[in-house]
């Protein structure tokens, strides 16, 4: 169907910017603008987030708009109808042009959101208009910097490893079984001084990537075995040290193993069971201040067996208490 003209030349319209903006066609550039301004906030995007044809509508205003506020275009447009562009003009050079499907062209080189927002509405709305499409410019990147190759999974598992090698660090294997079949044997160093429930990423070593990403990481969750002497309070070693009846009565010297090698500790005399004696900087090694300690409690440990000759003798030290050792206790 031919219709309308303006100037000379007949047209077919693909799309009726005219009937988009809802004016007539020798409306003037006041009339088209106060109609672009009223449809732009009625259609946008950002007050209506979930509607795709308010969307659609929005960008054949934007098109209409784009072309009708030219007069070298509008004129153009009243000539050829939509297809102008191809008419020897070419199309709209040194602005970005955005391309909304067949029919729509559409810059936003001029567009000026305070002309139809306003200051108030932008206020009410909490909208940004001179922000908004260069919010839809980063959005864009997002998409595009996300189309690249993705990492893949990391993987969580748990390992058990020995309390000396906590204290000290060292490597300890592993056996992997990944759930795309593929597996192996690692040898997985553990940094000195580790803490039960502390993690270890091992970086690579998780399920690999489709389309040629990365692969992801092992994420390995620790755990420390216990061990049958000695315990682990913070960076402070704990550990119960029998000596002999004499050893405590007299005194003496006792070798103590520790995680820096054996220390020839001395007992003083009289000592009793229960008595803790710190050997300064043995304990746990910390990267972020000082070594910790080790505590050694003694115990002091009777022969299994007892003549009554040593029997006698044992009798004859109750003599020497000055108080009886449970004269205080009470509930």
């Amino acid at each position: 169907m031919l219709s309308g003209y303006r100037g000379t030349g007949c047209y077919a319209m693909a799309e009726d910017y005219y009937k988009i903006l809802g004016v007539s066609r020798d409306a003037s550039q006041e009339e088209i603008q106060r109609a672009y301004r009223k449809l732009a906030r009625k259609y946008h995007p950002d007050m209506n987030p979930d509607d795709q044809s308010a969307k659609k509508k929005f960008q054949q205003v934007q098109a209409a708009f784009d072309v009708l506020s030219d007069p070298q275009k509008r004129e153009m447009y009243d000539r050829y109808g939509s297809s102008f562009e191809t008419m020897g003009a070419g199309g709209p050079r040194g602005k970005t042009t955005w391309h909304a499907g067949p029919g729509f062209n559409f810059s936003f080189e001029d567009l000026d959101f305070g002309q139809f927002f306003g200051d108030r509405f932008g206020a009410e709305a909490g909208v940004d208009p001179g922000g908004i499409f260069s919010q839809f410019a980063r959005r864009g990147r997002s998409r595009k910097r996300s189309a690249g190759p993705r990492r893949g999974n990391d993987l969580h598992a748990e390992i058990e490893i020995p309390f000396v090698t906590s204290i000290s660090g060292g490597e300890v294997p592993l056996d992997i079984h990944r759930p795309s079949g593929e597996g192996g044997a690692l040898s997985v160093k553990v940094p000195p001084g580790i803490e039960d429930g502390k993690r270890i990423r091992l970086r690579g070593q998780g399920e690999p990537a489709v389309g040629g990403g990365p692969p992801g990481d092992l994420l390995l969750i620790v755990h420390v075995a216990p061990h049958p002497c000695f315990q682990r309070r913070g960076n402070h070693l704990h550990v119960k040290l029998p000596v002999t009846l004499s050893e405590a009565a007299l005194g003496a010297k006792v070798d103590v193993p520790t995680p820096r090698g054996t220390v020839a500790l001395r007992i003083p005399p009289g000592t009793s069971s229960g008595a803790k004696l710190r050997i300064k900087g043995h304990g746990v090694a910390s990267a972020r201040g000082p070594h910790g300690d080790l505590l050694a409690e003694v115990q002091i440990v009777l022969p299994d067996t007892l003549d009554e000759a040593s029997r006698e003798a044992i009798r004859r030290l109750d003599d020497r208490y000055a108080n009886h050792p449970r004269a205080n206790l009470q509930w």
